[in-house]
């Protein structure tokens, strides 16, 4: 029994380069769903929500292609998005019939916490998000 609480708490944890363009929100889906390999609960769901999100606003206002991270510790799963471009987002009430500019508030509702960090260098950011353990 110890050996397995021990596997439990072992940390993993991936970063990908994401392509550009339309298709880097329905990888950033896949490669969560593969690293949460099988989970089926709100988490995960939440997760790739989430991951879809954040990778599809970074591509659209960065010069170059954004990093994807994905850790589990503890049994959080942390997500992080970097990207290069310009301005911190911001957390704001979206008129109801508007087409865009709920991403974060998306995110604010499914992830337990979340954080933006800018870049020391000037340009960039990373926006991270929190999922609890199911």
């Amino acid at each position: 029994m110890r050996a397995l609480r021990s596997a439990e708490r072992r940390a993993a944890r991936v970063e990908y380069l994401m392509p550009r363009g339309a298709n880097a929100a329905r990888w950033a889906r896949r490669l969560t769903r593969s690293f949460l390999a099988g989970r089926t609960d709100e988490t995960a769901a939440d997760a790739e929500l989430v991951v879809s999100e954040l990778v599809t606003n970074a591509t659209r206002i960065s010069e170059q292609r954004c990093r994807m991270s994905l850790r589990m510790d503890a049994g959080e799963l942390i997500v992080e998005v970097r990207d290069d471009g310009p301005g911190l987002p911001e957390l704001r009430t979206v008129p109801p019939l508007a087409e865009s500019g709920r991403g974060l508030a998306l995110v604010h509702a499914l992830a337990q916490r979340w954080s933006v960090q800018p870049d020391r260098r000037g340009s960039g950011k990373t926006v991270r998000a929190v999922f609890a353990p199911a």
